[in-house]
């Protein structure tokens, strides 16, 4: 076998893979949107149908004695080529390591997980989605051990999520994070609150919120004759290709904001994602590296961009069109204020930027004790509230507002969750790097943010997955991670809205 032919079979096999993920992501995103509540079955048959082609090809001998062949002469590849099959000979080691049988019916079991968990939560019902956390957990647990042994099975998770990481890198973020933000929220609730009790109490007609969605998604620069927008229990970002990206929201009608911060997050994965370099289209190497560089995109929009002085007063004048008898005498400071409060919350997505890491701490702790046996799936409501108490000192009502209130175990995320704090630490370094060159506040404040999604396409987006996270993020800032950004990009904030 030449080079060449070597390519060929791995070009070929790649787009055969490829077709079969599409699809499997279609019906996915079919099923979290607009399928009817009891399809599940059918659609579960048809996932594991796709599953097992997909697998059989991945795993297959012609496609992995084309890639040994190619692993043995790296001299005749491009540096694309050659990432192209570090980054598949990594996962597939992990597939191959899993018996197709256990492969195929983990699909077909996070299908119904999933459709069992929306009514669960709605219900709140956790008795019912018990079962389901009990078999995820097992299965992941399963094969971390197949595929590394003799590693801690969390810590296999978690590097599956992002290259490197493990138990003992991400308990040192956390105890970083808490080491200054634990102090500084102590600070803020001694101080007089933020009033936000203008938004509360009306009526925000769906429509409405609708138009204003659209509105969004122009002033963030995304392009809608590639990327649309849906509606879901559980906002999230399907990403098929540069060309077909789907965001999703859910509307609250009692407040707008709810959704707006939805959509300005996920507008920031699919920037990522329509923005990756055509070159790495229909590779393996398209799209985000890891999932705390893509959450780095959509909490660089939400929070740095989107929770700014100068964005509330750049998209104000909007919310007052479409809102006019319900923001009627409220100014955009008050907004900016308003959407900035810091307060221990319930739900996790719509925590204020102070807390937010503490929301994403309890899951992780949570997912550890899961893992190593310490925590029992039955006993994950009061450990659960437990642990919203000690950290956030509130009290959880349901379990709809409580353990229910992700998706992600449902979808098989399982060690997901660090991945939004660390985004948001890695997002303040580049936001401390992008000020070096780019007047941030003068591009929100105009209305063109093309300097700084310029910044981040030629820093992070068009790079996709040539570079493992580490390394992309200090390529980009030109130093090692280093989450001091992040606590004093929080202390200074908190800081001037609170006076302290």
């Amino acid at each position: 076998m030449t080079t060449q032919e070597a390519l060929k079979i791995y070009r070929e096999k790649n787009e055969e893979m490829h077709a079969l993920r599409h699809a499997m992501g279609v019906l996915h995103f079919d099923g979290d949107t607009a399928a009817p509540a009891e399809s599940a079955e059918g659609r579960g048959k048809t996932l594991s149908y796709l599953s097992q082609c997909d697998y059989q090809i991945e795993t297959g001998k012609e496609l992995n004695e084309a890639v040994d062949h190619l692993k043995c002469h790296p001299e005749e590849l491009s540096a694309q080529e050659r990432r192209e099959i570090e980054v598949f000979q990594r996962q597939k080691e992990f597939t191959a390591s899993v018996p197709q049988d256990e492969f195929v019916a983990y699909v077909a079991l996070l299908n119904k997980a999933n459709a069992v968990w929306h009514k669960a939560k709605l219900d709140s019902d956790f008795a019912a989605f018990a079962p389901y956390i009990k078999d995820i957990f097992a299965t992941n647990v399963r094969f971390a051990k197949y595929y590394r042994p003799d590693s801690a099975p969390y810590d296999t998770q978690l590097d599956r999520y992002e290259r490197g990481l493990n138990m003992e890198k991400t308990d040192a973020f956390f105890n970083a994070l808490k080491e200054r933000i634990v102090p500084l929220l102590k600070k803020v609730m001694a101080k007089p609150q933020v009033d936000d009790s203008f938004i509360w109490g009306k009526r925000y007609p769906i429509e409405a919120q609708r138009q204003f969605s659209d509105y969004l998604m122009d002033v963030i620069t995304i392009n809608k004759r590639r990327c649309t927008i849906g509606e879901t229990e559980h906002p999230f970002t399907t990403m098929f290709n540069k060309k077909d990206v789907r965001i999703t929201t859910h509307y609250h009608e009692e407040n707008p904001v709810y959704s707006m911060y939805s959509v300005i997050h996920e507008g920031g994965h699919a920037l990522y994602e329509l923005h990756s370099a055509d070159a790495l289209e229909g590779t393996i190497l398209r799209g985000g590296v890891s999932m705390s560089m893509h959450e780095s995109q959509s909490r660089f929009m939400e929070n740095y961009v989107g929770r700014s002085r100068e964005f509330i007063s750049l998209i104000f004048p909007k919310m007052r069109e479409l809102f006019p008898e319900q923001l009627k005498g409220v100014t955009a400071e008050q907004m900016y204020l308003a959407v900035n409060k810091a307060e221990p919350s319930l739900i996790r997505t719509e925590a204020d930027e102070l807390t937010y890491a503490l929301h994403v701490l309890v899951r992780y702790e949570i997912e550890k004790g899961l893992f190593d046996g310490s925590i029992a799936v039955e006993d994950l409501p009061k450990i659960w509230n437990a642990k919203y108490k000690e950290y956030l000192g509130i009290d959880v009502p349901d379990d709809r507002r409580g353990v229910l209130q992700d998706s992600h175990w449902s979808n098989g995320n399982v060690g997901y969750f660090p991945s939004y704090a660390l985004g948001s630490a890695y997002g303040a370094q580049m936001l401390a790097k992008m000020k070096q060159t780019v007047d941030v506040e003068g591009a929100i404040r105009s209305g063109d943010l093309s300097p700084i999604t310029g910044w981040l396409e030629e820093h992070i987006w068009k790079h996709g997955a040539m570079y493992d996270p580490m390394e992309l993020l200090e390529r980009a800032v030109g130093e090692p991670f280093d989450p001091k950004y992040f606590t004093d990009y929080l202390e200074k904030k908190f800081t001037e809205i609170y006076g302290l």
